[in-house]
């Protein structure tokens, strides 16, 4: 945020909008997940959405982004693992990770490895690779 004259102006813009203080919900997609974060305050750019957050905000804005994506997640390996039939031990024992791993990813407490995710989402398009994963551990 530029200030010229008292006023504020967006940067990211860069083309004069002025900036506006308020109290605005604000939504997103993050990694495919569509994230709402109500009631944040600081500078809003009514022309491209940009924020520039209040004292306290981005660490509330970012904490609360956290935990949806966690918990969008969680139901996303939970449904995978379902269509799977895979126990949550079983699992743990496939993916790595030990007996309550899948608890606590489906619980959004942790979040899996990268390349976990990145595996558990092929294996939701193509369950049928599971045989020849499990022929392989």
């Amino acid at each position: 945020m530029r200030m010229t004259d008292g006023k504020n102006y967006c940067l990211q813009c860069d083309d004069g909008t002025l900036m506006e203080h308020a109290v605005k919900d604000l939504s997103g997609v993050v990694r495919g997940i569509a994230i709402h974060v109500s009631a944040v305050s600081g500078w809003h750019c009514p022309k491209c959405g940009e924020c520039e957050f209040d004292p306290g905000e981005g660490r509330r804005h970012s904490a609360e982004m956290e935990r949806q994506l966690a918990a969008a997640e969680g139901k996303a390996i939970r449904s995978t693992r379902k269509k799977l039939g895979l126990k949550q031990a079983d699992a743990g024992y496939l993916f790595g990770g030990g007996v309550s791993a899948f608890s606590e990813y489906e619980r959004g407490k942790t979040r899996p490895h990268k390349s976990t995710i990145l595996l558990l989402r092929l294996l939701d398009k193509h369950p049928e690779l599971l045989q020849e994963l499990q022929q392989a551990t």
